[in-house]
């Protein structure tokens, strides 16, 4: 399940600039570098932005983070990344639901995780509690 997380949303309009954007395997290594830099912090509570609202979309086939200017529509390893950014779960909880939801998830699940919370921080579709 976990070994597609490289890109984590199909194409996709950007929030930032409303333009088109794609999350590659690049994007990932290059979030994967610079967060591990300072030292992954994991044990802080993510919550999704309230100008993203996130739906099973039937005329899409999967789920979509949806904002004012458009639709980010997620592949299913994003999809189940974010249903567990709730408000109240850590990013290590995220990764113990994950490995119990997905036994067979690759050895390297945690950083995967952790790279797509990066990126999706980065984009704005998710924000840390302080």
């Amino acid at each position: 399940m976990m070994s597609k997380l490289q890109s984590q949303a199909e194409r996709h309009s950007d929030a930032d600039s409303g333009g088109s954007d794609s999350v590659g395997a690049d994007n990932i290594e290059n979030n994967r570098s610079l967060s591990n830099k300072g030292g992954v912090t994991t044990d802080k509570i993510a919550s999704l932005n309230p100008l993203f609202r996130m739906q099973y979309e039937k005329a899409q086939g999967c789920y979509v983070l949806l904002f004012p200017e458009g639709m980010i529509k997620l592949n299913p390893s994003a999809a189940e990344i974010l249903k567990r950014v709730d408000g109240s779960n850590t990013e290590n909880a995220i990764c113990a639901e994950l490995r119990q939801a997905f036994p067979d998830a690759p050895d390297d699940l945690e950083e995967d995780v952790h790279a797509f919370l990066v990126h999706a921080e980065q984009k704005k579709w998710i924000r840390y509690d302080e």
